[in-house]
């Protein structure tokens, strides 16, 4: 007997239908004498619009209302997959957030998980019931109804798996399993078996969208044994796993990228200490995200270019902030490029294996594909390139390092 946290997106659940499906899947586990702990997001598109009702209403509205509102799509799935499996003839039961409890910072919209008392739901256990819990929810410290944010539901079932000491937490959604490139760009992409923490958080963080980056993260502070498989087809899944866990390592398990990437460039500034803190303290006041950063002499070898990347939606804030910077910091020039994409290469093996780098850019170079800026990490090596190069840069680089299928 195995005690299984089993967690199901929206597109899993987006009808009546797709929910009675959830609930024969959760049957088999019963059925196989596992204890079991179901957590769900809202029905896929109700959230948007939840939040857009709150838009409709007023544009600067009381958070801790909106949580109200915005949690509310959860409490319809948790309650119609426990009928669903009532009527299959499984003792099951709903639990709201604040009936586990799950216990948050009172960060309205963005809530950090605290603490999980799982008591009950242990109990419960004891009679044979299933919990099927709301994800993306908890209750703050003024017994108020908090939401966690984006990835908010998976990073949930992982915390409840933590507390509950599951034997693992599986994520369902609509892919099978991780693979080493986006299959849609990437034809020959593998499923891989397994894959470590540490680089399916890289993965997460660079763009693939498989799982939320703060669910993995505390996947891997709890060691919380993670698998990812598809909500529709019966197929095995892809282990996320501590390193000790993988036999053989790939050089390079996965090639992923992301277009949400606007490049900036500070032409011409004064070349002296302080610079750089100025324009990156500013833009942290505001609460522009920097990510890769470059700086280099200019052409007349008098000053420096500061060359740096941001979110896309976030250029505007960071055009302002850097206007009223200009003077003070001697710019010639600020130059945004919003057609740019981060490529990234991700693989524990490069901790022990030389020339990752160098084959990364020579295989680039022979497609004459130019490289803007680059950044790397004990596991990663990332690189800005131009969008209209994305996808033969990601089919180049799975090439180069023989992740091809057969």
């Amino acid at each position: 007997m195995a005690r299984l946290v089993m967690k199901f997106g929206g597109t899993s659940v987006g009808s009546v239908e797709r929910i009675k499906n959830v609930a024969k899947r959760v049957q088999k586990e019963v059925e196989a004498g596992n204890e079991v702990a179901v957590v769900v997001s809202a029905m896929s598109g109700e959230t948007n619009r939840l939040v857009g009702l709150t838009r409709d209403v007023a544009s600067l509205h009381d958070a801790r209302e909106y949580d109200v509102v915005v949690s509310s799509g959860e409490q319809v799935t948790v309650g119609l997959l426990a009928m669903a499996l009532q009527d299959l003839g499984i003792n099951a039961r709903s639990w709201l957030g604040w009936q586990v409890p799950i216990k948050t910072s009172d960060v309205h919209g963005a809530a950090r998980i605290q603490e999980i008392d799982c008591g009950d739901i242990i109990r419960r256990f004891e009679e044979g019931q299933v919990a099927v819990c709301a994800g993306f929810q908890g209750v703050g410290p003024m017994n108020r109804i908090t939401t966690l944010g984006r990835g908010g539901s998976d990073t949930s079932a992982v915390a409840l798996a933590a507390a509950l000491d599951a034997d693992r937490c599986d994520i369902y959604t609509d892919v099978d399993g991780v693979y080493t490139a986006d299959p849609r760009i990437a034809t020959k992409a593998s499923k891989l078996d397994r894959i470590t923490y540490e680089e399916m958080l890289e993965l997460a963080s660079l763009g693939a969208k498989v799982l939320q980056t703060r669910s993995v993260e505390m996947a891997m502070k709890h060691q919380v044994k993670l698998q990812v498989l598809s909500s529709f087809e019966d197929l095995p899944g892809t282990l996320v796993v501590d390193e000790e866990d993988i036999v053989e390592e790939q050089v390079v398990s996965g090639v992923t990228y992301t277009r949400d990437e606007a490049k900036v460039t500070l032409q011409q500034v004064n070349d002296q200490p302080g610079v750089a803190a100025t324009v990156f303290g500013a833009l942290a006041e505001a609460h522009v995200n920097v990510d890769m950063i470059v700086q280099n002499v200019s052409e007349d070898g008098k000053a420096t270019d500061l060359t740096f990347t941001v979110g896309r939606g976030e250029l505007d804030a960071c055009l302002k902030v850097l206007d009223g910077l200009k003077d003070q910091v001697n710019c010639k020039a600020i130059v945004p490029d919003p057609n740019v994409v981060k490529v990234s290469i991700v693989g524990m093996g490069m901790r022990s294996h030389a020339g990752v780098a160098q084959t990364m850019f020579a295989a680039l170079a022979e497609k004459g594909i130019n490289i803007q800026v680059i950044s790397t990490s004990e596991i990663k090596v990332s690189v800005l390139l131009a969008e209209e190069y994305t996808e033969l840069a990601v089919r180049t680089l799975h090439t180069a390092f023989n992740l091809d299928a057969a």
